[in-house]
């Protein structure tokens, strides 16, 4: 049995950042959940199947195999065999995503490749890590951050990238994704009993790395 590190939290709290730089300080594995989930949905996108037909969405989880392997120290996801990393941070993809993670067979088919990161010092950061993944994780934390914060986080790094956005629209879909996150059914958005909880609105990538290091023995 690995270590484990459990960071959950809703869209736009920088958990992937930040998940990131505690596992490289640590010398922990990084396993992304989010990036499995939008690979999916990339699949579901391609496929051209409605986020509101869930038996099409169930039919077609079988069809989808998802790997993550680090290549010069950096991420990558391959959807049967071809790296789409480069679509994930797409809007479409993530509403979709965010969608279609409520549907059983879809967090099933991804629950089994999450759950063999046990065996190992890892750092999962997703929606329901500390309360279902791993409930038995050695450390859990809960970040948020205000939805203006997040929002104008997500606005500035599309803004980087040279795409057109508004951020009363980014902040529209941030509070619908938590909405949804936090109502569905299955395995809904919760701190843990037992989590830190970080808020990291007025704190920055490096005060947050320690504050989480900080839990770690």
């Amino acid at each position: 049995m690995g270590y484990n590190v459990a960071i959950d939290g809703p869209a736009g709290a920088g958990k992937s950042t930040i998940a990131k730089r505690v596992a490289k300080e640590k010398g922990y594995i990084y396993v992304d959940t989010g990036a499995m989930y939008r690979a999916l949905a990339v699949y579901f996108l391609d496929k051209k199947i409605n986020p509101e037909n869930l038996d099409a969405i169930a039919a077609a989880c079988e069809g989808a195999e998802v790997k993550i392997q680090y290549e010069q120290g950096e991420q990558q996801v391959y959807l049967n065999g071809e790296n789409i990393t480069s679509r994930l941070r797409n809007e479409e993809v993530g509403n979709m995503a965010s969608k279609v993670s409520a549907v059983p067979e879809v967090r099933a088919h991804l629950l089994n490749l999450q759950k063999l990161a046990r065996t190992q010092d890892v750092v999962m950061d997703g929606r329901d890590i500390g309360t279902c993944v791993l409930p038995e994780a050695d450390v859990k934390i809960f970040l948020t951050a205000s939805v203006e914060t997040r929002a104008l986080r997500r606005y500035k790094e599309l803004e980087e990238k040279g795409v057109s956005c508004d951020l009363e629209e980014i902040k529209k879909d941030i509070k619908e994704r938590d909405e949804r996150d936090c109502t569905r059914k299955i395995a809904p958005l919760r701190q843990a009993e037992d989590a830190v909880l970080i808020d990291s609105s007025d704190m920055t990538i490096e005060e947050v790395v320690k504050a989480i290091t900080d839990n770690i023995v």
